[in-house]
């Protein structure tokens, strides 16, 4: 299996910027789609963004498409996702999974990280 890793969260105030990173362990991660997720108090998970194996191919939800992206290098076995413009509704635990296609289906995803905190103050 792949173990995957966030860090980069953190308390931010509206309108400021986050890098959000995510690091896999083993040699097989370019072998997988790789996607971000978050999960608001009270809320389910929700897609935030994907990027194909190649990481050629991304994807996002509307609600942060713009303003956030997502990008991978494979020679370091990391994702990222770059998000400027916070919001506080953008507040939630952001997860990294891996999943064997590019989609926005969360039961897709078969390896997941503990999470990372993003906060954003208005």
């Amino acid at each position: 299996q792949v173990q995957l890793v966030e860090s980069g969260g953190g308390l931010v105030q509206a309108g400021d910027s986050l890098r959000l990173s995510c690091a896999a362990s083993g040699r097989t991660f370019s072998g997988y789609a790789m996607g971000w997720f978050r999960q608001a108090p009270g809320k389910e998970r929700e897609f935030v963004a994907a990027v194909s194996r190649s990481g050629r191919i991304p994807a996002y939800s509307d609600s942060v498409k713009g303003r956030f992206t997502i990008s991978r290098d494979n020679a370091k076995n990391a994702v990222y996702l770059q998000m400027n413009s916070l919001k506080p509704e953008d507040t939630a635990v952001y997860y990294c999974a891996a999943a064997s296609t590019t989609n926005r289906d969360y039961a897709s995803y078969d390896y997941w990280g503990q999470g990372t905190q993003v906060t954003v103050s208005s």
